[in-house]
């Protein structure tokens, strides 16, 4: 299976945040939309991070309350690993796994389309599971 099998199925909606709004924004963002991230883009639209519970709650953690009145461009994560709507779903959950984060965006051609969680990589494998097991089963009774 594809990440585009998977962006097919939960659609490509892209949430993104200005680098300039606080963490508190960010925090009632991703609370309002029950996702663990959202991509960071500069003025120009351009992807320049992403910010995650994990990086607030780091934040707090380290400052305090007083942390949430920080740019959200303090505290995400500048390198952002991509994968491609044609990559296969196993490479990507190794490289979340190994890399240990739960969310790539989708880029193709240099354009940003979508975004996958480790969720979304999940059901995909317990689905091709499921259709596997099913299959061998049939195939099996018929033999």
């Amino acid at each position: 299976m594809l990440v585009k099998h998977i962006l097919q199925e939960k659609g490509r909606d892209i949430l993104s945040i200005s680098a300039h709004a606080t963490l508190s924004e960010a925090a009632r963002m991703l609370a309002a939309r029950r996702v663990g991230a959202v991509l960071v883009h500069d003025g120009d639209e351009e992807l320049a991070g992403i910010i995650s519970e994990r990086d607030i709650v780091s934040a707090v953690a380290a400052r305090s309350v007083q942390a949430l009145a920080d740019p959200v461009s303090e505290h995400m994560t500048r390198r952002v690993i991509t994968c491609r709507e044609g990559d296969s779903v196993e490479d990507v959950m190794e490289v979340m796994t190994r890399r240990r984060f739960r969310h790539v965006p989708v880029v193709e051609h240099g354009r940003l389309v979508g975004i996958i969680s480790i969720g979304d990589v999940v059901k995909t494998r317990i689905a091709e599971t499921v259709i596997e097991a099913e299959t061998l089963r049939t195939y099996v009774m018929a033999g």
